[in-house]
């Protein structure tokens, strides 16, 4: 009986020194399918990855420009600002000389106005006084 039982504790160690002799290998297999997989999709994705850098450094380009055009942008801004100032200036200055102007003519006419009456007024006293 005891044989047996012996038979049958050597069998199933085989058994399962077979299987795992089994697992190991498939084990094996799939190790060296994972390596195949890395490698091919190393391989895929070298390129990927140096084209993304080319995109990158051309976005990086373009947003060097956009900088350089916001600048150039803030310059012509700012020259359109100083023109409309002085464009401003020089408004203001033509209406205070058209102020000063139309109170001179004004004062000019109100003079010239009080001086013919006055001095029609004279000549009417003198006539009739004589």
């Amino acid at each position: 009986m005891n044989q047996i039982w012996v038979g049958l504790i050597v069998l199933a160690f085989l058994v399962a020194v077979g299987f795992f002799i089994a697992l190991l290998i498939e084990l094996k297999k799939t190790a060296q399918s994972l390596r195949e997989f890395l490698k091919s999709t190393e391989d895929s994705i070298k390129p990927t990855i140096e084209e993304l850098q080319q995109t990158l450094k051309s976005l990086r380009k373009i947003s060097d420009d956009i900088n350089t055009v916001t600048g150039d942008i803030k310059t012509v801004s700012g020259a359109v600002r100083e023109v409309g100032q002085n464009v401003k200036q020089v408004s203001n200055m033509i209406e205070d000389l058209t102020s000063c102007f139309i109170v001179r003519a004004s004062g000019l006419k109100v003079g010239i106005k009080t001086a013919l009456e006055v001095l029609l007024s004279n000549l009417f006293l003198k006539r009739g006084g004589k």
